[in-house]
């Protein structure tokens, strides 16, 4: 059988220009949400366009948001994000950020509520968002990015901007750009994804005071029983042998753990278990088979909580996600590429933009295990990240900032991804203002603005020459 791919050509056409901007945030997911914001704070001209018909991205798949809280407790995402889920909880729509010994905080939020106090955000602040529009190709000369080009039901259109930052998760616009990109481990191995689920009807106490009670037979990774005793909001990891168990009994599991989140609304639990190894978020068919072979594995996933685990004996399908919950993709090679042992280290940069605290969580990409390695405190993350190494006027926000397959699973969650687009859209914003490249920009007066507005940053190196080194802490599952 012939492998090789047929070709066409298409014939040269004129191209449409729909509008031109200051600055445009491509993708609409929690870092694109916040970089268009904060771009628009002082009046540019900002555009976001998304693919899809809301606002949110990963906000709005029954994940918590992880992150805002470092590993000695304090907080250490604040500025604008803060500000997002001070909106939401304005509607009891997000939780305070709760302490939790596996993942440093969790914040609970109501998805649907996210859309909508997403879009009222940017509309307030005079973002002109497109959704229903895919990047199809740039705009680019020589190495300067002048815009993108957008395919809809109207056809294709371009939409040119100064600036163009990337909040794709997928790094879809450095990718056509001509960036170079990498993907995965050593092999290419990329963290599976995961097609969120969830029940109604269950009983979250139950199940919390059986663990607190029952700490032999309810057994968790990491977490100490008695945090389910205190806390009514939780992710639960752990329940291994009763996955043993329905396993022997004919149950067809793919993860070695349970892994539940409770959500906001009474009786509601958000199940984090399926799995699909292999599959490539930037390749339509094998996204597919995620979703098909994903909507499987929920028949006896479901099964086996209603039969095996206490309070889901009433339990009851609700709904599942809108997409599956991509872990990674493509990764930008930057001016600048983070490393496992920046993280590990607590590393300190001169052009730090954000701080985070998330352990390296890597998801193993054969099997269903998982490895995570705390650093004991926080890191930077440095600006030259967000910079591609040859193309200019874009910017890169989100997931796929340069860092290597390992320190991509500690900055890859969302409270971290939403600093990181707090600190584009600034420096986009100051792009165009000072008419500089992004990467001419004066980082010492982002870093002002940053802090004026509410961001949290370290301080100084030289101010810090006291603090003893922390042992990195791991724990395989």
């Amino acid at each position: 059988m012939n492998s090789e791919k047929n070709y066409i050509t298409e014939p040269e056409k004129k191209v449409p220009v729909r509008s031109e901007v200051d600055v445009l945030v491509v993708g609409g997911g929690p870092s694109g949400i916040i970089a268009a914001m904060a771009a628009a704070e002082d009046g540019l001209n900002v555009m976001l366009v998304e693919s899809r018909s809301f606002l949110g991205g990963n906000l709005t798949i029954g994940l918590p948001i992880l992150g805002f809280l470092g590993q000695k407790g304090n907080q250490i995402i604040k500025g604008l994000p803060q500000k997002f889920i001070d909106k939401l909880k304005e509607q009891d729509a997000a939780s305070e950020h709760r302490p939790c010994p596996l993942h440093m905080s969790l914040t609970l939020v109501e998805q649907e509520a996210v859309k909508t106090v997403a879009l009222n955000m940017l509309v307030e602040a005079g973002v002109n968002v497109l959704f229903y529009v895919f990047c199809a190709g740039v705009v680019i000369e020589k190495n300067q990015l002048k815009g993108i080009i957008i395919e809809s039901k109207s056809g294709r259109e371009a939409i040119l901007a100064k600036v163009v930052i990337d909040c794709t998760g997928d790094a879809d616009v450095a990718f056509k750009a001509g960036v170079e990109c990498e993907k995965g481990n050593e092999t290419g191995g990329m963290q599976p994804p995961t097609l969120m689920f969830c029940l109604g009807g269950v009983d979250t106490d139950k199940l919390r005071l059986s663990i607190a009670e029952e700490p032999r037979t309810y057994l968790t990774d990491f977490i100490p029983a008695e945090y389910f005793g205190q806390n009514n909001q939780y992710v639960l990891v752990g329940l291994r042998n009763h996955i043993r168990k329905a396993q022997e009994d004919g149950l067809n599991l793919p993860t070695e753990r349970t892994i539940l989140i409770t959500g906001l609304r009474k009786g509601e639990m958000w199940v984090n278990m399926t799995r699909v190894n292999g599959v490539d978020g930037t390749d339509p068919a094998s996204l597919s088979h995620g979703e098909i072979e994903g909507r499987k594995q929920i028949e006896d996933i479901q099964k086996y909580l209603i039969e095996y685990v206490p309070g889901f004996e009433n339990a009851f399908f609700t709904r599942s996600a809108p997409f599956l919950g991509i872990r990674e993709t493509r990764r930008i090679v930057g001016k600048y590429v983070m490393t496992q042992e920046d993280v590990l280290s607590c590393a300190k940069f001169d052009d730090a933009v954000a701080v985070a605290s998330y352990p390296l969580d890597i998801h193993h990409p054969v099997g269903g295990g998982c490895t995570l390695t705390w650093c004991g405190d926080c890191y930077d993350i440095p600006y030259r990240s967000f910079l591609p190494g040859k193309i200019e006027n874009l910017l890169v926000a989100g997931r796929c900032i340069s860092t290597t397959h390992e320190a991509m699973s500690a900055i890859r969650v969302m409270a971290p991804c939403m600093a990181m687009g707090e600190a584009a859209g600034r420096a986009a914003k100051m792009a165009v203002r000072d008419q500089v490249q992004p990467s001419a920009i004066d980082v010492k007066k982002l870093q002002e603005e940053l802090l004026e507005k509410g961001a949290y940053l370290r301080p100084a190196k030289e101010n810090d020459a006291d603090e003893s080194p922390v042992e990195p802490t791991r724990f395989n599952s």
